[in-house]
């Protein structure tokens, strides 16, 4: 069943320095309920831009973007409010991205915990969860450091876990290891594959690794804004 799916989608920013900048040109994709999809291509290419539009975090100038997260009927991000939206974020996708945008003043506990404190659960509920989603991914023992006191590797598995501590139905993530030695990378790609199966995922990456690629059930290639090649 496709889950999230989005078509003809374009975007152009405009800026006042600079002439209007395209981005996406009519790009088309569907995402089946449990798939693991990586997207890749250069720098430019417009990955960045079409995962933040699928998450409803920017909203695209023509085409649609549609969800079926829960089985019922099909919604488009174009009937979503900005309430909405939010509430999308909150309970039905996840983002990981390249920077792991952790609060430093927070602990790794108190960084996974805020999406359920935002969406209004009680601290106990989310206490709970975190520390639950925390160990899946293999940081009992930090759970009172603070993201300076631990490596690049474990604060890019502190925020995995911030996005799946909502039970997300998709994940999105935009470079997840692109700050990562080798090491951390195989961990994290490891920890994706393993927490995939674990909570029925579906998954798109946005990336340069083949490693992660490599992962993938597919690969989807992106060029000057459009889908330019799709392997299984």
């Amino acid at each position: 069943m496709t889950i999230l799916s989005a078509e003809d989608v374009h975007k152009t920013y405009s800026l006042r320095s600079t002439n209007d900048t395209v981005v996406l040109r009519g790009v088309s994709l569907s995402l089946q309920r449990g798939e693991y999809v990586a997207l890749v291509g250069p720098s430019g290419a417009g990955k960045s831009t079409f995962l933040h539009i699928l998450g409803g975090l920017d909203t695209p100038d023509r085409g649609e973007v549609y969800y079926r997260l829960d089985g019922g009927e099909r919604q488009t991000l174009s009937s979503l409010n900005e309430s909405d939206r939010v509430r999308l974020r909150s309970y039905g996708i996840g983002f990981v991205f390249q920077f792991h945008h952790l609060l430093p003043e927070f602990s790794a506990l108190e960084n996974v915990m805020m999406p359920l404190l935002l969406r209004g659960e009680r601290r106990t509920v989310a206490e709970r969860q975190a520390r639950a989603v925390l160990d899946a991914v293999g940081l009992s023992h930090r759970l009172e450091h603070k993201p300076a006191e631990m490596s690049g590797g474990e604060q890019q598995r502190v925020a995995l876990a911030r996005a799946l501590v909502i039970r997300p139905k998709v994940l999105l993530a935009d470079e997840p290891t692109g700050n990562l030695d080798s090491a951390s990378t195989a961990h994290v790609l490891r920890l994706i594959a393993e927490l995939r199966l674990e909570y029925g995922l579906t998954v798109l990456v946005a990336t340069h690794s083949p490693d992660v690629a490599g992962c993938a059930d597919r690969i989807v290639t992106m060029q000057d804004g459009r889908i330019t090649e799709c392997q299984q």
